[in-house]
């Protein structure tokens, strides 16, 4: 054995050894007998690794050069589409490099990152994403979405970078139907393009302040109609918050039974729903607790990093399913540790990451988190202290400690 993780907590509270070889897990036992180097996890809470399902690497950290909000009207693409001139493929790289690293200190191990292709950006942040995908390859997985941020049925450069970016490897196309004067053709064409080029679909969905005019029904549709069970996803749902609860599990049910998942996103859609209020503002946060008690997979992920979407952000994932169990008024310890899911096993599965997980045979991607169960990781915020890629550790957190007066 090339390493072992010993006294590692598994989520069921088991603790273990897990050894590695060649890059992969070979051993998941007690007391692993073996002089191979180890890693004394001292009883800590251990997983594959967290899956961040939904973040843009390409516009993260762009806060500093772009127009002040506007009041309570965030005109927030407007104002990143305004200085996307200024993306060359360097600053890209080199912004979305930082955002990277971050998210890799708090312990994800894969990613599946949006990127905008028009004509304001043409193909440079896409190439910047994979260069980025192949440099950080030592420390986690990287997948492409692409997607028209600024219409796509009016705007045929857009279409055409799509196809160029699939023809180059992009594993997912994305959609922003919100932004195309003619949403049913938008959705209608990614479709065409998943189906063209035999790749997964992941779209940017109802956001908004009522539930008129909700496109999940028709991506529920061609969903059913094309059997993409289980390859499509679709993030945000604001506009599920709005629904009367009892159409809310119909609609949950309808969503589950296509094979569609849901991405929340909390500090996306917490910053920029119930601009139209000035008080009692809407939460506009759909409560991914209750799809996932209806049958729908769901993940919990970042979105945006210091840009006008979201001006904060640390990229902790464990912080984004905290923030969401708070708004959403989650408190049962089975509920923590479904939110705790929704950053792993099921973030795994809408990626449809057949190698994911602590098992024999799957590639050796350990995070160990200081916290002794998933549901206190969630409540408490609690950290990795270590992460290995493959079997070599990429991250290493110190515990923070305190100095009393007089301790040695």
């Amino acid at each position: 054995m090339d390493l072992v993780v010993r006294n590692a907590r598994l989520a069921n509270g088991d603790i273990v050894d897990i050894g590695t070889a060649g890059g992969r897990i070979v051993a998941i036992q007690p007391n692993l007998m073996t002089p191979a180097p180890a890693f004394d996890a001292d009883g800590c809470l251990v997983c594959a690794g967290l899956v961040e399902t939904h973040i843009h690497l390409d516009k993260s950290r762009i806060i500093d050069r772009c127009a002040p909000e506007p009041g309570r009207s965030p005109m927030s693409m407007q104002r990143v589409a305004a200085v996307k001139h200024t993306f060359s493929e360097q600053d890209v790289y080199d912004r979305a490099s930082k955002t990277l690293e971050e998210c890799i200190k708090h312990g994800a191990t894969r990613m599946r990152t949006h990127v905008e292709l028009d004509a304001g950006v043409e193909l440079r942040s896409f190439d910047a994403i994979e260069q980025l995908r192949r440099d950080y390859a030592w420390a986690i997985d990287i997948e492409l979405c692409v997607f028209p941020q600024e219409s796509l049925t009016d705007n045929p450069r857009s279409d055409a970078l799509i196809e160029a970016a699939l023809k180059r490897g992009a594993k997912v196309v994305g959609a922003a139907p919100n932004y195309d004067p003619d949403k049913v053709a938008h959705i209608h064409r990614i479709f065409e393009l998943a189906r063209e080029y035999d790749v997964d679909i992941d779209m940017h969905l109802d956001s908004g302040n009522s539930p008129d005019d909700m496109d999940i029904h028709l991506v529920c549709d061609l969903t059913e109609k094309y059997g993409l069970g289980g390859r499509v996803a679709a993030g945000h749902g604001c506009k599920y918050s709005t629904m009367p609860l009892a159409d809310l599990k119909v609609l949950a049910r309808r969503i589950a039974d296509t094979g569609v998942a849901i991405t929340v996103l909390p500090a996306t859609d917490l910053f920029m729903q119930g601009r139209d209020q000035e008080s009692n503002v809407r939460r506009g946060l759909a409560d991914a607790n209750l799809l996932v008690e209806h049958g729908v997979n769901c993940s919990i992920s970042t979105n945006n990093i210091l840009n006008p979407f979201t001006p904060m952000g640390d990229c902790s994932l464990i912080r984004m399913a905290n923030m969401q169990a708070n708004v959403c008024q989650i408190g049962r310890p089975e509920q923590f540790r479904d939110c705790f899911a929704m950053l792993s096993d099921r973030s795994a599965r809408l990626m449809n990451l057949k190698d994911y997980g602590l098992a024999i045979g799957n590639p050796a991607d350990i995070v160990v988190i200081d916290a002794q169960s998933p549901e206190q990781a969630v409540a408490e915020i609690r950290a990795p202290l270590a992460a290995f890629k493959r079997g070599v550790r990429t991250v290493t957190r110190p515990r923070a400690q305190l100095h009393k007066p007089g301790a040695r």
